[in-house]
């Protein structure tokens, strides 16, 4: 079982920067992906960026160049920085552990970029 507890979400106007943690309760160099999903009101879940164990990462065409996911083992946290927010970026963002085959998700932290 991983618990995970995202942090730093908010409220922040358009063109504004964020940036969210997920801390999680397993040594995260263990877990074979971490990830950050979106959710906006009234659509479905997507993947926002995936980090794997050996580092590689990628990131929805939508956030390229904006959106950069990283980690701290020595923390078990990943990060997702998002700078040059937009309107459409508001959603609940949920960080994702992937430890095959098993699937852990965070209780999403609220982000709203607004003017």
């Amino acid at each position: 079982q991983v618990q995970l507890v995202e942090s730093g979400g908010g409220l922040v106007q358009p063109g504004g920067s964020l940036r969210l943690s997920c801390a999680a309760s397993e040594n995260i160099s263990r877990i074979d992906a971490m990830a950050w999903y979106r959710q906006a009101p009234g659509k479905l879940r997507q993947l926002v960026a995936r980090i794997l164990s050996g580092g590689g990462t990628n990131v929805a065409i939508s956030v390229k160049g904006r959106f950069t996911i990283s980690r701290d083992n020595a923390k078990n946290t990943v990060y997702l920085q998002m700078n040059s927010l937009k309107p459409e970026d508001t959603a609940v963002y949920y960080c994702n552990a992937f430890l095959i085959p098993y699937n852990y998700w965070g209780q999403g932290t609220q982000v709203t970029v607004s003017s």
